[in-house]
């Protein structure tokens, strides 16, 4: 994966834990409804008794608020505090670029402007206290995914296909993209699989059958369950009153029930090192605390469980599976991938080692979604992005303890 730049500014916030499970719905193309199923799944959670929250992330094509019945083009309520109000609708709590622009209003924005609008989506909205958000995303694999694997600690993703053999392919491209950056598959939802005759009740498979499970056990990641075509679908989100709650005993929505009692059904914890965090490299009350889950034989090589300083130049990882690791921090400076200390097309290094200061230290180190760190040094470059993978390969001495 090419190395992209990030961020200076803090990429977490330590008070996420009210925001619950974060969960992506995915898709590698567009046309697979993915929408709706964000829609439906996050209503079949809050039926469950769950606190949901719903971000169309979909900044360019935003249809949550048809979907739901809200009203669009006006300006946001504040709260107190400064933070905007969410809609409400059938339960739960929802934030749309739709809600801010009429329809005749394109959103016209460029990379930058998408990260903004997502952040404030996510960290500038009165949510309260939520059980799970879930994050309806654009398709493809662009600015809009990567920057919530890095910015926010995702619980993991739903990836959405339909039996079609070109939206399998895709799909399969977008969970290569999510496990390149260390998301979680939660699993794949296969939609429009199949109609069912109201006549006769005879199923007809016109885009194929059984391709979602197929490609599940490929990749070895959960099948999480068939939607069947309904008419129903496309009626109820023209009218605001998505199926779940339009038509709760169709073999859709008792589908979507079904899906969410498995999503909710998951034990919660990642065996790495809490995220989001920002550690100032020489406050050490701002240091990531470590993994609940102990280093153990068989564990998994590119998974950090404590993050240290062993003195004021060599950074200390320890990995799941009980390798300890110390680095140099002017190694670290050195071993950058972003696009000023290497040539992203020929992949040759054009940072030159002599212009680095021989007592340069790290600022400041903070988290990158499940996957990466990124950090600042004295010398004022900020723009590193270091994945787990890079810093293991890293060549590292051994030490007694973190």
């Amino acid at each position: 994966m090419t190395t992209a730049q990030a961020t200076s500014s803090k990429t977490g916030d330590p008070g996420m834990a009210h925001l619950g499970q974060i969960i992506a719905v995915a898709s590698g193309k567009g046309g697979v409804g993915k929408s709706t199923v964000s829609t439906n799944l996050a209503l079949a959670l809050a039926a469950q008794g769950s606190a949901v929250g719903l971000v169309d992330a979909d900044l360019y094509g935003p249809s949550v608020p048809g979907m739901l019945g809200i009203e669009t083009g006006k300006a946001p309520t504040m709260s107190p505090a400064g933070k905007v109000i969410p809609a409400q609708a059938h339960g739960i709590k929802v934030i749309s670029m739709g809600m801010l622009t009429d329809d005749d209003k394109p959103a016209i924005l460029r990379g930058p402007m998408v990260s903004k609008y997502l952040r404030m989506f996510i960290l500038e909205v009165e949510w309260g206290k939520l059980d799970y958000l879930i994050l309806d995303l654009p398709p493809g694999t662009g600015d809009t995914q990567l920057t919530l694997a890095q910015s926010f600690p995702l619980t993991g993703a739903v990836v959405v296909s339909t039996p079609q053999d070109v939206s399998l392919k895709i799909a399969r491209r977008g969970i290569r993209m999510m496990e390149q950056v260390k998301v979680p598959i939660l699993g794949i939802v296969e939609n429009m699989s199949g109609f069912t005759c109201p006549s006769c009740n005879e199923v007809t498979h016109i885009f194929h059958q059984g391709g979602g499970a197929k490609i599940a056990a490929s990749l070895d990641v959960p099948f999480l369950g068939a939607i069947p075509l309904d008419p129903a679908i496309v009626d109820c989100g023209d009218e605001g009153r998505p199926l779940v709650i339009a038509h709760p005993d169709a073999p859709a929505a008792a589908a979507y029930r079904d899906i969410a009692a498995i999503l909710s059904g998951r034990e919660r914890g990642a065996a790495g090192i809490p995220t989001p965090f920002d550690w100032h490299w020489d406050d050490d009350a701002s240091k990531p605390k470590p993994s609940a889950h102990a280093a153990h034989a068989g564990g998994a090589a590119e998974v950090p469980v404590a993050l240290d300083r062993r003195d004021g130049r060599t950074l200390v990882l320890r990995w799941l599976d009980g390798h300890d690791q110390q680095i140099d921090v002017r190694d670290l400076r050195l071993a950058c991938r972003c696009a000023a200390c290497v040539d992203e097309m020929s992949g040759r290094a054009v940072l030159v080692p002599a212009i680095v200061p021989l007592n340069i230290a790290p600022t400041r180190i903070w988290s990158l979604g499940n996957y990466a760190i990124g950090v600042s040094f004295s010398d004022g470059h900020s723009s590193g992005i270091y994945t787990f993978g890079h810093l293991r390969a890293m060549v590292a001495a051994e030490v007694e303890d973190v």
